[in-house]
């Protein structure tokens, strides 16, 4: 089977396939149809930029210019790594007649450089520093799309969400910040039907690694004690800074969580997706969340245009994830109070929590140690977990694994009937 990441299979011809894909594009467009041979990575993409309205003749928008452009550029924490991604991948840009771009966590493309008639096309389209090429502004495309999933990603002509940048094809793949896990940006390869290949893909994903392995080594210190969140295992989370300790309704902590998680800001688009399952919710009630949460926090409340905290805030999910990252599993285990805002059924919250546990849980069964496999299943959300009782007796002494062996079997006949729920270790 081959790499569902890669966009054109081995001895596909790139026309054939570009005249089925736009046939695809158009049945989706028209009646949300999805037809062979979409990719599910592009299925699941069109469908999302569906839900929030994307128009398939979209255009990006400029938000950064000049010296605002400038200023944010310097400041951001993937500038440090540009001369690393420059040595990588700027000779094979230039010459293959393709374009380095590199993104925020946003999909705002920060850098885009290369050879020069690539450039002038690209500036037609709009693919130039400072537009938004979000996937909830531009639809599928590499970049955008690279940073919504936290994956590598490659796209390919037609697989384009927006039809004008359907003559292109990219690959990009994230880069995190080595401490805390959270995504920073991505780095992109953008450019003709030749991008349709495995090597593409792999090479922005070592490149990204490279920057990774860069940050590493000019990451400072970890800041001094300040503002912390708490919001693992429990429905409302607790801030404390300023002398004072607020316990947060539930709306206001997946606020602070999601914003946590975002130090880089979200726009109001983005934080109302991450907040109501009801995709028909008015701006305006998010907007009244944030001034009673303003009123709450007063100068520690947060700042708008895009939301994004006033100051530094250590979240101990964001601390966990920065132990998980470095492998350092007890220290992450010792943290891990239970899953994050657990009452919470918010889309961005769930999504969050759910990519924590399951890297928790996956950390614990890779370590294969007894001490850790225990701690995990004598925990009220890992008492009825199969995958990691089975490690558990795996790794016990032979005469100690018939009761683990026993536990197994019970989680199994009782989860048999839903696999799902079976593999998060969770009742039907």
């Amino acid at each position: 089977m081959g790499n569902p990441s890669v966009a054109l299979p081995g001895g596909a011809d790139p026309a054939e396939r570009t005249r089925v894909l736009r046939r695809a594009h158009a049945a989706f467009t028209q009646d949300g149809r999805v037809d062979a041979p979409v990719r599910a990575v592009i299925a699941k993409s069109w469908q999302r930029c569906a839900r929030v309205r994307v128009s398939p003749e979209c255009t990006p928008r400029v938000e950064l210019s000049g010296a605002e452009l400038r200023s944010y550029r310097a400041q951001h924490p993937l500038a440090p790594v540009m001369p690393v991604v420059r040595e990588l991948v700027g000779a094979f840009a230039e010459h293959g007649a393709h374009l380095l771009a590199v993104c925020d966590a946003r999909g705002s493309l920060l850098w885009v450089e290369g050879e020069a008639a690539t450039l002038r096309r690209a500036e037609d389209l709009g693919f130039v520093p400072g537009a938004r090429w979000a996937e909830t502004a531009m639809g599928t495309n590499a970049p955008g799309t690279a940073v919504a999933l936290g994956q590598p990603v490659q796209v390919f002509g037609a697989e384009h969400f927006s039809r004008p940048v359907h003559p292109w094809t990219c690959a990009a793949a994230p880069v995190r910040d080595p401490r805390t896990g959270q995504v920073l940006g991505a780095v992109d390869i953008t450019g003709g039907d030749g991008l349709a290949h495995p090597h593409s893909l792999a090479l922005v994903q070592a490149v990204a690694r490279a920057a990774e392995a860069r940050l590493a080594l000019l990451a400072p210190d970890p800041p001094a004690a300040g503002d912390t969140l708490t919001a693992l295992g429990r429905d409302e989370a607790l801030l404390v800074g300023g002398g004072r300790r607020i316990r947060l309704g539930r709306r206001h902590s997946e606020i602070t969580a999601l914003l946590a998680q975002h130090p880089e800001g979200l726009s109001g688009e983005e934080l109302t997706l991450a907040l109501y399952e009801d995709e028909s919710v008015s701006p305006v009630t998010l907007r009244a969340e944030m001034s009673r949460l303003r009123h709450l926090l007063g100068a520690r409340a947060p700042l708008s245009r895009p939301y994004r905290l006033a100051a530094p805030l250590e979240a101990d999910f964001t601390t966990v994830a920065r132990h998980l990252a470095v492998g350092a599993v007890s220290a992450a285990l010792h943290r891990y109070a239970g899953p994050l805002l657990p009452g919470s059924t918010a889309p961005g919250i769930v999504r969050l929590r759910r990519r924590i546990e399951d890297q928790a849980r996956a950390a614990v069964i890779a370590r294969a140690d007894v001490g850790l496999l225990k701690d995990w299943v004598c925990t009220p959300w890992g008492a009825e977990d199969p995958e990691v009782w089975r490690a558990l007796a795996a790794a016990l002494p032979a005469a100690d694994r018939p009761a683990a062996l026993a536990r197994v079997r019970s989680l199994d006949r009782e989860l048999g009937a839903d696999p799902a729920a079976a593999r998060r270790g969770r009742r039907p």
